[in-house]
């Protein structure tokens, strides 16, 4: 019987017996790798560089620390496995994964469509680097119709040019859910017009790889900030992308030289915290669940955007039932005030932190219209539901009562 993916987080891809004993993977602090012979150095450059494949019986040996290591090679295995995929690459940053995901497919002229509503720092490189380098950028406001977009990207003249879908899922920062389904109809639809096959690719930091599985229905490239829920202990900066190892290939082979590879102790710290992925976020949406309720409930409180709510809608709803497996641990709410309002409770907060980031142990709170989204424009905020009195709660495993205590004193400073 196959065994589970929470077991195999505890010795995929390691064998004490290669370490003395150690029960845990050493740290491989090494920059090179001594080589038996001058034939095999020959042989494993013929293979990083693409001049051979692989025979039936090889297996590809340890270079250099840019190409590969011991600690991002056990960690890229447990990625894959966590996700459903082929292959994994690892990152030292989530905006350094997604930007070479993007630069390994993206040339000037190419199109990106991107989704109204996505993490700030994405946003930036997108609509500033992207677009210096002559990427043209379409942003898709509703993804709800296949004949719409394509009528949309017609009138643009676009469709032939359209290289990559990037979408976020939910959405930063107010949860709003993509049909990522109906995504893989759309990019079915653009490949009967474009002379390069359009990939797919999501961002799947809230939710990912336990609550939502993008690979499952279709998605080609599934990228993380790997510093959130997959390390979970706000210690590490890291990111990942995964997906077969036919779209992994040209985002490993641009990591080599730009040099964004994850570093060895960062990826034996992460290696460490997927152990206990499936723990921490059942018990961190167990939280999140309870709290929505209770932030519902409050007079303070104006909106309250988390999956699964009635209150986020009909068609959030469908959506959520048809590629969700659980909400998350992610809240955002509208407080009374505007940003003064916002100011006041955040001030207020005594055990939750005031911070941004997410996903971590220790629950955080923010103002994304001036913190994460600051750099996005303050009419495009507004119109996809970033409020000036929005609120992000990122829950963490706190005890639940102790955390509802502490938002709901917050509360009545608003």
């Amino acid at each position: 019987m196959e065994k589970h993916k929470e077991s195999m987080m505890m010795s995929l891809g390691y064998n004490p017996e290669w370490s003395e004993g150690s029960v845990k993977p050493p740290i491989f602090q090494t920059s090179t790798f001594g080589f038996k012979t001058a034939e095999e150095g020959k042989r494993f450059f013929e293979i990083a560089y693409g001049k051979s494949q692989l025979g039936p019986d090889e297996q590809m040996g340890l270079i250099y620390s840019r190409l590969n290591n011991p600690n991002m090679q056990i960690l890229e295995e447990r990625l894959a496995v966590l996700e459903g995929s082929e292959d994994a690459a690892a990152f030292e940053s989530g905006m350094s994964a997604i930007s070479t995901a993007m630069l390994a497919y993206l040339k000037p002229n190419d199109v990106l469509l991107i989704s109204d509503q996505v993490y700030g720092g994405t946003h930036h490189f997108v609509h500033h680097f992207l677009k210096d380098i002559g990427v043209e950028v379409v942003v898709l406001s509703a993804i709800d119709d296949v004949d719409t977009i394509m009528t949309q990207l017609k009138e643009k003249n676009c469709v032939e040019r359209v290289r990559m879908i990037y979408t976020e899922t939910p959405a930063n920062p107010t949860g709003k859910l993509i049909d990522l389904a109906l995504l893989e109809q759309l990019k079915s639809t653009l490949n009967e017009h474009t002379a390069q096959p359009v990939i797919s690719a999501v961002d799947n930091t809230y939710l990912g790889p336990i609550w939502q599985n993008p690979i499952e229905l279709g998605t080609d490239l599934v990228c993380y900030s790997a510093t959130k829920f997959l390390n979970g202990h706000s210690d590490v900066i890291a990111g990942a992308v995964m997906g077969s190892k036919e779209h992994i290939a040209p985002v490993k082979g641009l990591r080599t030289f730009l040099g964004g590879m994850i570093a060895p102790y960062t990826a034996w710290l992460l290696t460490r915290s997927l152990e206990t992925l499936h723990v921490r976020m059942d018990y961190q949406t167990k939280n999140a669940a309870q709290i929505a309720k209770f932030l519902e409930g409050h007079e303070k409180v104006t909106r309250v955007y988390f999956p699964g709510l009635p209150s986020m809608g009909t068609r959030q709803n469908a959506i959520y039932n048809n590629q969700c497996k659980a909400p998350g641990a992610m809240i955002s709410f509208v407080v009374q005030g505007d940003e003064e309002g916002a100011f006041r409770f955040l001030n207020a907060l005594k055990l939750v932190k005031l911070a941004v980031s997410l996903g971590s142990n220790e629950s955080l709170a923010q103002h994304p219209f001036s913190m994460t989204h600051a750099n996005v424009p303050d009419d495009e905020k507004l119109s996809t539901g970033v409020a000036l009195g929005l609120v992000r709660l990122s829950v963490g495993i706190e005890h639940v009562e102790d955390l509802i205590d502490d938002l709901s004193r917050a509360l009545e400073q608003v």
